[in-house]
């Protein structure tokens, strides 16, 4: 299989609701799921700006699968906060990726040794293949919730996937609400984000962690950008062997070189920042408050760039624009569903 094939076949993976399992072995095969996974537990082990140019390339080629392999990754943070044992339980296989949830709308009832959980949690992508599930709990102590969250680390056996990802766009990532009721999860299959409990070293997985994201989601969206340009230069050219009035065609390239201009931007002011941010990361430098602020306003305003370039291109491609099957059409669904993530709206 090559990058050709993925990007043909993005229409296949939309109607299938899932990635093939072709396209999974590709994954695995090339390691996506794990570019920030230590060569140990065999990974890539990239830095962070190598890995978010490779989310952007991989969704340059089709939203769901950049998505996929964007959020796979992303399970790649939680590398240091478990025991080596556990750690090469869940990252060592072949086929190993995270999917799950950030919002504590579980509940963790505290026993002896580990604790019960109960819940359930949406948004889930990668929810039909995963080999570990995590989902964050509110704490349950002597019959009495609290506002401490403790994560989890559950197998997919006591997972029940409830299969109601219905959105407009992203239709092949899966992303289903997830539930489990009165699973018991041992202490050491619980983990925080800060707690450091082996020696695993990569120093993504120190990097903070909301910056992480917003320039992972970012990544994912400045490749869909990249493609809907693409899709519709190649569109432009097409038209103009149907013999389309001149003018319009030439309006069109106008407008289409004025957005390709503000698109390459955009790109290089995220990647100069986020370069700048991995070095300071790197000499040991901790990034203050202001700093991660400002990161957060520009993941923001370039996520908005994103969707108004392709507005601005849209409504001048005729009925391709509004056909479902039609891959710009995808293509501009795929960036919409990707840009409402909390991390990247207003």
């Amino acid at each position: 299989m090559n990058p050709v094939q993925i990007k043909e076949r993005g229409l296949e993976f939309e109607q299938l609701g899932m990635l093939p399992q072709d396209v999974l072995d590709y994954i695995y095969e090339q390691r996506l799921f794990k570019l920030f996974t230590p060569r140990e537990l065999g990974g890539m082990d990239l830095n962070l700006v190598e890995g978010v140019k490779i989310f952007q390339q991989m969704s340059a080629l089709d939203g769901n699968f950049g998505w996929l392999i964007t959020i796979g990754t992303g399970g790649n943070v939680f590398i240091p906060t478990f025991s080596k044992e556990i750690c090469e339980k869940i990252y060592s296989p072949k086929e190993a990726v995270i999917a799950g949830s950030g919002y504590p709308t579980g509940i963790a009832v505290k026993t002896i040794g580990g604790y019960y959980v109960t819940g359930q949690w949406k948004y889930c992508s990668g929810s039909n293949y995963a080999s570990t599930f995590t989902m964050n709990c509110l704490i349950e102590e002597d019959g009495i919730k609290t506002e401490k969250i403790i994560s989890c680390s559950v197998n997919p056996h006591d997972v029940e996937i409830l299969n109601d990802w219905s959105a407009m766009g992203l239709k092949a990532t899966a992303s289903h609400t997830i539930r489990v009721n009165n699973v018991w999860v041992p202490q050491e299959a619980t983990f925080q984000l800060g707690v450091i409990r082996n020696d695993y070293g990569n120093s993504v997985h120190s990097f903070p962690f909301t910056t992480f994201a917003e320039a992972s989601f970012l990544g994912v969206c400045l490749g869909m950008t990249e493609n809907f340009l693409e899709e519709a230069f190649a569109l432009m050219k097409q038209r103009n062997h149907d013999g389309s009035r001149t003018e319009r065609i030439g309006a069109f390239q106008f407008l289409w070189m004025q957005q390709h201009k503000r698109f390459k931007q955009c790109e290089e002011q995220f990647y100069a920042t986020l370069s700048v941010f991995w070095q300071q990361h790197q000499k040991g430098e901790q990034l203050t408050e202001e700093e991660l602020s400002q990161f957060t306003q520009l993941a923001k305003d370039i996520a908005a760039a994103c969707l108004e370039i392709a507005n601005n291109l849209i409504r001048s491609l005729g009925m391709d624009a509004i056909t479902e099957t039609s891959m710009i059409n995808r293509i501009w669904r795929n960036l919409y569903t990707a840009a409402q993530h909390g991390f990247l709206t207003p």
